[in-house]
């Protein structure tokens, strides 16, 4: 994932990132949710949550595992549940300062709301820390850890910024990059998914565990946003693309 928060004259947020999944695992595309008002996600099946989304009352929000930690516990609440809690505002997890956020495993999660950015853990050690205007990328290790897939998608979002920020579809170009560079530092353990290399690309084709979609939020300083998911199948094949318009409204 690379976000750049309040870092460009137009542009009040970009946000770019992949689903990493098992591509046995059901999900319904990017659209507006019925049962939660004003979210726009795609929906993961199995447990119910989303892992990316928008709502029109003003949050995205984007979680990703974190590695290092074994397996994940399945008697532990959906990281999904608390990324859509806090997109619509209510249920048991929707308030990000008080929200029980050890009922969890392992998670990294960056939320953007009408009038800030906020980084929140439960590992190592519990943080809600508030992120000032800048680039980010997180991956499944610390935030801005120098992976070189994070290092890779920093640099293809600060070249389309820097290069007229015109067109964000242009950004799955960025998305679809399947080698690695030469910068950066490898991951310090493996992945917790087996299936996975420890050194993963952006995009991981692979049969059984690999990049399921791709998604960009583009939200511009009058609150006009619009969100993109292209999806893919077990052979890396695209199969699915779509995007939904939204406005936030102004900031308190």
């Amino acid at each position: 994932m690379a976000m750049a928060w309040n870092a460009h004259p137009r542009w009040r947020l970009i946000l770019i990132g992949n689903r990493d999944e098992y591509h046995a695992r059901p999900a319904a595309p990017l659209a507006r949710w019925r049962d939660r008002n004003g979210v726009i996600a795609g929906r993961d099946l199995q447990s119910g949550g989303t892992w990316l989304g928008v709502s029109q009352a003003g949050r995205a929000a984007i979680v990703t595992n974190l590695r290092g930690f074994g397996r994940p516990d399945p008697e532990r609440a959906s990281r999904g549940a608390l990324v859509t809690d806090l997109l619509a505002g209510d249920g048991l997890y929707a308030d990000p300062a008080h929200a029980s956020l050890m009922d969890f495993n392992p998670f990294n999660l960056i939320l953007i709301d009408r009038v800030g950015a906020h980084f929140l853990t439960n590992r190592p050690e519990l943080v809600r820390t508030a992120l000032t205007p800048g680039l980010y990328g997180l991956s499944n290790g610390a935030l801005d850890a120098p992976w070189a897939k994070t290092l890779a998608l920093k640099a293809a979002l600060l070249g389309w910024l820097t290069a007229g920020a015109n067109r964000p579809e242009l950004l799955f170009d960025a998305l679809r990059q399947e080698s690695l560079p030469d910068a950066g530092i490898a991951p310090d353990g493996p992945s917790d998914a087996p299936d996975e290399a420890a050194p993963s690309p952006i995009f991981i084709r692979h049969p059984i565990y690999g990049t399921r979609c791709s998604s960009i939020v583009a939200i511009d300083r009058d609150g006009q946003g619009q969100i993109f998911e292209r999806r893919f199948d077990a052979s890396g094949e695209q199969v699915g693309d779509n995007a939904i318009a939204f406005a936030w409204p102004d900031a308190d």
